[in-house]
């Protein structure tokens, strides 16, 4: 069967980009090996929002059970209904996919995707039978990405996990390890010491989320250690082997001296690697560096016909990412002149408690590049709509050129801050300086008057609303 576009991976890259093509008038299909929706639905992003919620509703439980008259005996966690829950927000969601692929005309295909020359296409099923041959003008890998894989993973399997089982947990651990403080690191961390676990962090660099601007790495290690959360920064594993009681230890490395650690469950988050292995890319002879598709600015490999967007080529590994550059690479097949992304305005969320956002510049990279540049800062203690809503944890940090009043970055911490953030996205966008945002009348109390507060601290024009 032959079709004008084939997508291999229906995450948010691939089923974004099928939709959009076949708005376009395009004859369309996905070609799925496991789920659809992505590590994104499935693993990542919809079902940690979930856990994440219910950890929060319990954070407010907790934090006015006097105002309510609620004992502390009384709470009881059902940690399998919080693993549930997520679970049944994910086939909510699932179903909504499907939906708009039917409705939209895409042709769903299940199976693994073997690419073969000319364009075409084998897919096998689970047993390795060919259940299909396929060819199309335009073929584009969205096959995502997966977990790295970890050595000690093959003797100690049922004690390392990854994201994956960490959303799948039957029963909660009593101690949990978790290696590598990026997103993942940090929403877990705060999620299984809300639930009750004892949580270690250990990070290989200075800093805890070492690519955050440091003001923010070093405001969310104080708050985690506020929980209860052990931290260990410019941290690495020496051994880790089995222990008789169920458990596991963990001999590391600090800055100063050994630590032995004894944990129930040890949650690699070191990052992910691109799914490119095993897809025929190598037959075909589409280029790679360290497993990472190359790709020109439309998205099209070096093979005529073939293209890569989203976790397989080495732009951010974030889902809104992918799924704006698969609407770009199928604006342009279809000729349509699509705006390029901009990837120094692409957002970053981490959605514990605190909340973190950002997005631009960190003030590091900018004394790096040798930018003269002005920098306020607001704190939520001094926000109205902060107080009322007592929730006054964080600040928000901006970034404005000295000499051209460009808004070269912005950073937050506190409360809902995953929200606020597309105000600066878009003034970015449209190349707003600090006048017209200062000009810019934001709603009294809200949570957005900490963007206007910011700006007049660098600026030197204190408003305190």
């Amino acid at each position: 069967m032959h079709f004008d576009v084939i997508i291999l991976g229906s995450g948010p890259g691939g089923y974004v980009a099928s939709i959009r093509a076949a708005q376009l008038g395009m004859k369309v299909a996905i070609i799925e090996k496991e789920d659809v929706g992505g590590i994104c639905l499935n693993w990542g992003c919809i079902p940690t929002k979930s856990i994440l919620n219910s950890a929060k509703i319990l954070h407010l439980i907790r934090k006015n059970q006097k105002l309510f008259g609620i004992q502390n005996e009384n709470i009881e966690i059902n940690f399998s209904e919080v693993i549930s829950k997520s679970r049944k927000t994910v086939e909510k969601m699932k179903e909504g996919i499907f939906f708009l692929l039917k409705k939209n005309g895409v042709h769903f295909v299940h199976g693994n995707a073997i690419l073969k020359n000319k364009k075409k296409i084998d897919v096998f099923n689970k047993k390795n039978k060919n259940i299909g041959k396929f060819s199309a003008s335009h073929i584009i890998i969205s096959t995502g990405s997966k977990p790295k894989d970890v050595e000690e993973k093959k003797k100690l399997s049922n004690k390392i996990i990854s994201y994956k089982e960490a959303l799948s947990l039957l029963s909660l651990p009593k101690k949990i390890t978790i290696i590598g403080s990026g997103a993942i690191g940090l929403e877990f961390a705060y999620f299984y010491r809300s639930m009750g676990s004892k949580v270690d962090i250990i990070e290989i660099c200075e800093k805890l989320f070492p690519n955050a601007d440091d003001e923010i790495s070093d405001y969310i290690k104080l708050s985690f250690e506020k929980m209860g959360i052990k931290v260990y920064t410019s941290s690495y594993v020496n051994r880790i082997t089995n222990s008789s009681n169920n458990s596991v230890i963990i001999d590391i490395k600090t800055h100063e001296k050994n630590v032995i650690l004894n944990s129930n469950i040890i949650l690699y988050a070191i990052g992910v690697v691109p799914n490119t292995k095993s897809i025929g890319i190598e037959e075909i002879g589409i280029q790679t560096d360290n497993n990472f598709i190359i790709v020109d600015e439309n998205y099209r490999t070096n093979i005529d016909g073939y293209y890569a967007i989203g976790d397989v080529i080495p732009t951010p590994s974030l889902a809104h990412v992918a799924s704006h550059e698969g609407i770009s690479c199928i604006e342009n097949i279809k000729g349509i002149n699509h705006q390029k992304i901009d990837y120094n305005n692409i957002p970053t969320c981490v959605y514990s408690l605190p909340e973190i956002a950002s997005v631009g510049y960190t003030e590091k990279e900018l004394n790096k590049k040798g930018f003269k540049f002005k920098i306020g800062k607001f704190p939520f203690s001094s926000l109205g709509r902060a107080i009322s809503d007592e929730n006054t944890e964080g600040f928000v940090k901006v970034l404005f050129d000295e000499k051209y009043d460009e808004w070269l970055g912005c950073h937050m911490i506190g409360h809902n801050v995953t929200d606020l953030i597309s105000e600066v996205v878009v003034a970015r966008k449209l190349e707003s300086t600090s006048y017209e945002i200062l000009n810019s009348i934001h709603p009294h109390p809200s949570l957005s008057e900490s963007i206007l507060e910011s700006i007049a601290n660098a600026y030197g024009k204190a408003i305190h609303l």
